[in-house]
C-alpha cells in the first residue's frame, strides 16, 4: 500500500487481495489487482496527488465488478466451477462439463 493510506484502504486493499486469491489467482496477480483497483478509488476520491482521465472519469470499479461477476440467471462460468474445484480437489474435474462440476461442488 501507498504510503499515507488511511486504515479503510488497508482494509479494502486485503479483502480485494484475498478475493482474487480466492478465485484462484496467483499471490502476485492479486497483489497487483487489489493495488491497481485502490489505487483507482483513491484517485476517484481525490485522495491521490495525481489521477489519470480514465481514473477518475471511468465507470468504479466495484460497479464493474458487478457487471462481470456473472452471477445473473447462467451463474458462475465452467472455469470459475473448475477452479473452485482445483482448489477442493476434486478429482476427474478436468473431464467434467459445467453441470457436472456444479453437481460435484454441491451446488
Amino acid at each position: 500500500m501507498p504510503r499515507g493510506s488511511t486504515p479503510k484502504r488497508e482494509r479494502q486493499y486485503e479483502h480485494i487481495k484475498d478475493s482474487a486469491k480466492e478465485r484462484g489467482e496467483s499471490e502476485k496477480r492479486a497483489k497487483e489487482i487489489a493495488a491497481r483497483t485502490v489505487n483507482k478509488e483513491r484517485a476517484r476520491h481525490g485522495e491521490s496527488k495525481t489521477a489519470s482521465r480514465s481514473s477518475v472519469k471511468d465507470i468504479s470499479s466495484s460497479r464493474r465488478g458487478g457487471l462481470r461477476s456473472r452471477s445473473g440467471s447462467q451463474g458462475p462460468t465452467k472455469e470459475q466451477l473448475y477452479n473452485e474445484a482445483k482448489q477442493r480437489g476434486i478429482h476427474g474435474r478436468s473431464k467434467m462439463n459445467k453441470q457436472q462440476l456444479e453437481q460435484a461442488l454441491g451446488r
